[in-house]
């Protein structure tokens, strides 16, 4: 697909830059270097844009007009040319966020492996969410699995397929230890250490401390799980991560987990992948390893 006629068709339709990035979970800045890498390709202005809108032009109408034809027609020659296609005989690629790449994802892999000796080891590729989907629209992975709230994107099937809780961890000597769940407010004055902007962890945090009205003032922002989980063993502060990746510390005794009186922090993993693939028959039997046990998914079907 190109990435350049898809953005363009997205701020023809929404007529907003800042809306169209969102849309496509890309940054506004990208957005404005495609638009401008077309008009000066075809030497054009497509879009008239001021501080208070952004309208068509013109040649603007004309191009849009084509563009929308031609990403249909991608769909439509996928299909005609799939099983002749070279990209199916290249490994499956996957990319998947840190939480479920990290934890879960090696045993998927086991077993899709294990299942049929034809599949090939994928290659794998562990990034925030907001990066997967990235790379999704770029073609450069075939499957995707996320952990932010994405349920919709106008160019990616997105499908729920497993449940997660995030926990409040906090060292063996912090004063809340012993405890089993607490009030958040209570946590206030803690140092807060969590995942980056961008990742579908801090994605879901943001959404509970604001669902909560709640606004720690010292908030830290690490790239890593696992340097997270470390920190507050070294009691530096706090943080919240998902169950899984706390199975090994809790089995060692080395962290301790509260949860928050009557306020569940519940997300779930989504599997997702283009509109459209080359890979489709390559990636069905991993999506069905990836839902085998997720009562989630039953009722569901790929690309749905």
């Amino acid at each position: 697909m190109d990435y350049h006629l898809l953005t363009f068709v997205t701020v023809a339709e929404k007529l907003n830059f800042t809306r169209a990035a969102e849309s496509l979970h890309i940054t506004q800045s990208a957005v404005t270097l495609s638009i401008k890498a077309l008009e000066k390709k075809y030497n054009v202005t497509f879009l008239d844009r001021t501080n208070k809108y952004v309208r068509l032009t013109k040649a603007g109408e004309l191009f849009y007009f084509h563009a929308k034809k031609i990403l249909s027609e991608y769909k439509e020659v996928n299909n005609l040319i799939d099983h002749l296609s070279e990209t199916k005989s290249r490994p499956l690629s996957i990319g998947s966020s840190f939480t479920f790449g990290e934890y879960l994802l090696p045993k998927v892999i086991a077993d899709y492996i294990k299942k049929d000796k034809k599949h090939d080891n994928p290659m794998i590729s562990i990034r925030n969410s907001n990066r997967i989907i990235d790379q999704l629209l770029h073609g450069e992975i075939d499957l995707g699995i996320i952990d932010s709230h994405l349920k919709h994107h106008p160019h990616l099937s997105i499908t729920p397929f497993k449940e997660d809780e995030l926990v409040i961890i906090v060292s063996k000597n912090h004063r809340f230890a012993s405890l089993s769940s607490i009030e958040l407010k209570y946590l206030y004055d803690e140092t807060w250490i969590l995942r980056e902007e961008g990742s579908g962890t801090r994605e879901v945090v943001n959404q509970f401390f604001q669902n909560q009205n709640f606004d720690p003032p010292s908030v830290r922002s690490f790239g890593s799980t696992q340097i997270i989980k470390e920190s507050v063993e070294a009691d530096l502060g706090i943080s919240i991560v998902s169950k899984y990746a706390v199975q090994k510390e809790m089995f060692m005794d080395t962290l301790s987990i509260l949860r928050i009186k009557n306020v569940p922090i519940i997300r779930y993993f989504s599997f997702i992948v283009p509109e459209f693939s080359f890979k489709q028959d390559a990636v069905s039997p991993l999506i069905t390893e990836l839902t085998k046990e997720n009562k989630l998914y039953q009722n569901l079907s790929y690309g749905e």
